[in-house]
């Protein structure tokens, strides 16, 4: 049975994603016992200023937010932190902690490669786009969901509506997209995964949530003494 570090997450955009994030954690271990399972440290701050409103110039950074949450989880013993936001991730250079951080982008994209795929679309929201957050990462053309669409189907999915019509119009853009060249997509907003399935999407769907998950577990799993 693996042993791991302290994880730190910096989370509450929103509540429910890094609650659906620790739930991936959990599931992500083999454990015959609570001992079993990693220390996991969480920071769920709702109030980290609007990644989106940010990014068009119409609130503060969230990066020194960000950098403090991370600075405080280190002095409370996290050794790998983890961010379960895409659009946060546009102010990630200012997590300066001192120890690892695992980046969502990064594990996202890596499941999405691991398709071979010639064309990947992105599920996502305001400023994971006007960022290119997955463009500038990717060796491959990487085409957008309608904003128009996501970001309402995201704000309904922070207000508590899982409705099918909130559904549908993901499910209608990710075939939209799959349509127009994407073999495989990324749910790129903490969100999308909460309602959307591979179910509802004939391409490959990568939950970025869970792709963070199992990049944090494998970052943060010590080396086997007995191996």
């Amino acid at each position: 049975m693996p042993a791991y570090r302290v994880i730190g997450v910096i989370g509450g955009m929103g509540p429910a994603a890094t609650a659906d994030f620790l739930a991936r954690l959990v599931a992500g271990v083999t454990a015959a016992h609570d001992i079993d399972h990693p220390h996991v440290l969480i920071d769920s701050n709702p109030h980290v200023p609007d990644r989106n409103a940010a990014v068009r110039g119409d609130g503060p950074s969230p990066g020194p937010a960000l950098a403090a949450m991370a600075q405080a989880l280190v002095a409370q013993g996290a050794q790998v932190l983890a961010m379960p936001c895409n659009a946060a991730h546009g102010w990630a250079d200012a997590i300066d902690a001192g120890v690892p951080f695992v980046s969502m982008i990064d594990a996202a994209l890596a499941e999405a490669l691991g398709h071979r795929p010639r064309c990947i679309g992105v599920l996502a929201v305001g400023a994971t786009l006007a960022l290119d957050l997955y463009g500038r990462a990717s060796p491959v053309p990487v085409i957008a969901g309608d904003l128009a669409v996501v970001q309402p189907a995201v704000n309904a999915i922070k207000a508590g509506n899982r409705s099918d019509a909130v559904r549908a119009a993901l499910a209608g853009e990710a075939a939209r997209l799959a349509a127009n060249g994407a073999d495989v997509i990324i749910a790129a907003c903490t969100e999308v995964p909460l309602l959307l399935s591979q179910a509802d999407v004939t391409v490959p769907l990568i939950d970025s949530t869970a792709a963070l998950a199992r990049a944090t577990l494998a970052a943060a799993a010590l080396p086997d003494m007995d191996g």
